[in-house]
């Protein structure tokens, strides 16, 4: 190595020789370049800088004198900290702040946490940036003399005035500039110490290119479809989403009632939106990981491998590691990405790097937010904030894809702190949806005759009985082993106590005995509500929100083949819903259907509902508005101070602190199927590599954790690594209803015969 070479990483080939080293100033350069390109259209000067600056600090000789000693990292040790024990992280922060003050402070934001991520100013940044170990930190880099280029600035007029949305758009726009200094940080270092892989990335086709791939496949369909209204209806919908593509972007609902075909059709709408606007992405939001995979399924099936699939079960082989696709759940880049509201969301509220990373790559994209009812109450305000200043500012069409559209738009109360701030201008691409709920009604739905008045168990298992074939869908999952247990035999059983990989079995067969006409009794939580196509000619639903309701109906009579129509029965459980969002829901819709006579699932009925719901709801539970969007945010110099990391661990749609997952021994419905030894097995051999615990994660069943202990205390589990639980006892997971969370075998369902 050049002794006199300013070094930003170095590393051996595969031979274990040295490598020429990464030049520093080189580096500096390229991911200011770089950096600006990803943020063309909301700050490219801001990002350049930033990129120019991130790793100022990597002149000083503390961190030359380290690199010389310590080098040869993996691709991306840089980012994950290992460098820290020379720190340079903070010197282009200081530096940003001398040269321009206040405004500087955007970029000592930016800077000072490309490593750990984007910090709270108060008792962080602040008192970071004030350490004299800071200055020096920086004094003893320009000591250095870094190329003049670098340092000089004199292009460059920051003006707080311009940012996106005002100070109510600070906080996104920090974090967008974050994701383009970071992504560029990331693939010029992956550029120099990984280069094969760097060469794997951005093999995409554009969306231009899948468009006829889609357009064929749409045809095969049409021409294989039976003539039935309900087809008819589909190509209609389908018809009307490719006109309204035209439309200028910005905020759309998608309104139609399930089984309308709103996935296909949905992604017509995005593929012509696209050509027509110049849009970069598809990026489909799913609310559940439990249909994530079928919706991804679907998409490959078109698209074929221009499809990735981000989420937290998402699984891949250890040779599959470094795909394409798995580089493009990094950073987005792939032109249809299928993910969920957790990652989706979370990510936009995020502070760590990784999950920042891939915002920038939203900008000019599509966004199907599907089953748009079930976005979470508690989360709402800082949610369509978001969602607004995505559309006006970044160039992002969201589409609100549900049969059962929430109350989105602002509201004003007497008491102003159930306001609402909601989506302006959101345009309907269906013509007439109030005529095609008519057109598409498919059920008859009889309400109870006494909303006071609750059904036993046993009695409701009688009314079931009556039926050849049904499904029941009650609201808990100890509600529905009661009601399984006090079913005929040969009841099938639904719920979140069975891990990933039963359920899917079992809902396979549920299918199969349908299409069939085999005799088929479900009991099932309403997980059986989210984007299951089962077909059933009678549901029973247990008394909850009216868009559970109407997504229980979606299950009845769903291709219209029933010479009259399905019966859906709403009926009162023995106790009602527990406390929380499914309590609240039930009360509302209570509340809306109380002397309801006709039909209950009307367009309009649904607005009132939640209406209701929101009114009695917190908006911003956590106070993430407080945070971000007007946490002093004043525009005028005198503060910037944003609460990134508080905000970010405050926005956690699953709060999973309560729960601890245990995995299950499920060998497939005849016991042969020894897939989970042999990954059991591996995890105690190798530890918990990232693949193979996304293996397990079909295998896992979530448990309060009082319920876990009482488990583990019992034998009946052991703790394979920190806070991860596998099942010890052999019937402690029962091939009928999964894991029993009381610690003793379940009885049978044979109470009827």
């Amino acid at each position: 190595m050049d002794k006199f070479l300013s070094i930003a990483h170095a590393a051996r080939d595969e031979s274990g020789n040295w490598r020429d080293p990464h030049d520093l100033a080189e580096h500096l350069r390229e991911v200011g370049d770089l950096a600006a390109d990803f943020a063309y259209s909301f700050g490219a000067d801001w990002a350049r800088v930033a990129g120019r600056w991130h790793d100022l600090g990597k002149y000083r000789p503390r961190f030359q004198h380290y690199i010389r000693l310590a080098s040869g990292f993996e691709a991306d040790a840089h980012i994950k900290g290992e460098a820290c024990k020379a720190p340079h992280s903070t010197a282009g922060a200081m530096y940003a702040v001398d040269c321009f003050g206040v405004a500087g402070r955007v970029l000592a934001y930016l800077i000072a946490g490309h490593h750990a991520g984007l910090a709270d100013w108060f008792g962080s940044l602040d008192a970071r940036l004030d350490d004299p170990k800071s200055r020096a930190e920086l004094d003893e880099s320009l000591d250095e003399h870094p190329p003049a280029d670098l340092l000089d600035s004199s292009d460059f007029k920051p003006d707080l005035r311009t940012i996106p949305g005002g100070k109510d758009g600070f906080a996104l726009w920090v974090r967008m500039l974050f994701s383009a200094l970071v992504d560029a940080d990331f693939l010029d270092t992956e550029r120099y110490m990984a280069p094969d892989k760097f060469a794997r990335r951005n093999a995409w086709p554009a969306l231009s290119e899948l468009a006829p791939l889609f357009d064929t496949h749409m045809g095969k369909l049409a021409a294989n479809a039976d003539p039935t209204p309900v087809n008819t209806l589909r190509a209609d919908i389908l018809c009307q989403c490719r006109t309204a593509a035209a439309l200028e972007p910005g905020l759309f609902s998608l309104t139609v009632p399930t089984g309308g075909g709103k996935t296909l059709s949905g992604m017509a709408f995005a593929l012509e939106h696209a050509r027509r606007h110049g849009k970069r992405r598809v990026i489909h939001v799913i609310p559940y990981t439990s249909i994530i995979e079928q919706t991804a399924n679907i998409f490959r099936d078109i698209f074929g491998e221009a499809v990735i699939e981000h989420h937290s079960n998402a699984e891949s082989e250890p040779g599959q590691e470094t795909s394409a696709s798995r580089l493009a759940c990094e950073n987005w880049d792939a032109p249809v990405v299928v993910t969920t509201n957790v990652q989706f969301f979370e990510s936009l509220f995020a502070s760590r790097t990784s999950r920042c990373r891939k915002l920038h790559n939203l900008v000019d994209a599509v966004v199907i937010l599907d089953e748009a009812q079930l976005l979470p109450p508690e989360f709402l305000q800082p949610i369509l904030d978001v969602l607004n200043l995505l559309t006006k500012h970044y160039g992002v069409t969201v589409v609100l894809s549900t049969a059962t559209q929430p109350a989105l738009a602002s509201r004003d109360y007497f008491d102003a702190r159930q306001n609402l701030r909601g989506l302006e201008n959101v345009r309907e691409i269906i013509d007439d949806p109030d005529a095609l709920y008519a057109r598409l009604e498919r059920v008859k739905v009889r309400l109870p005759a006494d909303w006071n008045q609750p059904t036993d168990w046993p009695q409701l298992a009688l009314s079931l009985a009556a039926h050849d074939s049904v499904l029941a869908i009650v609201n808990t999952r100890r509600n529905a082993r009661a009601l399984w247990e006090a079913m005929p035999q040969g009841t099938l059983h639904l719920s979140a106590l069975m891990c990933g990989a039963h359920r899917s079995q079992i809902i396979t067969d549920i299918k199969a005995r349908l299409k069939t006409g085999i005799p088929t009794r479900v009991v099932s939580t309403q997980l059986v509500e989210a984007g299951v196509d089962v077909d059933f000619p009678v549901v029973y639903r247990a008394v909850a929100g009216l868009d559970s309701i109407a997504q229980a109906a979606g299950r009845c009579n769903r291709e219209g083949r029933l010479s009259e129509k399905g019966q859906v029965v709403v009926f009162v459980p023995p106790k009602p819903a527990p406390p929380g969002l499914l309590r609240q829901g039930a009360d509302a819709c209570c509340d809306v259907l109380h002397g309801v006579t006709e039909q209950p699932l009307t367009r309009a009925r649904f607005a009132k509902y939640f209406e209701r719901l929101y009114y009695g709801c917190k908006l911003d539970a956590k106070g993430i508005c407080d945070d971000l969007f007007m946490a002093g945010g004043k525009l005028d110099g005198r503060e910037l101070a944003v609460n990134f990391r508080s905000a970010a661990e405050r926005f956690r749609l699953i709060d999973d602190e309560d729960s601890a997952p245990i995995i299950v021994c499920y060998r497939g419905a005849d016991g042969q199927d020894k897939s989970i030894d042999q990954w059991l097995a591996t995890l105690k051999k190798d530890g918990p590599e990232r693949w193979l615990m996304r293996k397990l994660q079909r295998y896992t069943v979530s448990l309060h954790r009082g319920q876990a202990m009482s488990l583990l205390n019992q034998g009946d589990i052991e703790e394979i690594l920190p806070g991860l639980y596998v099942q010890v006892s052999d019937w402690l997971y029962d091939l009928k209803t999964g894991l029993n969370p009381e610690g003793s075998p379940p009885q049978p369902a044979n109470t009827i015969v």
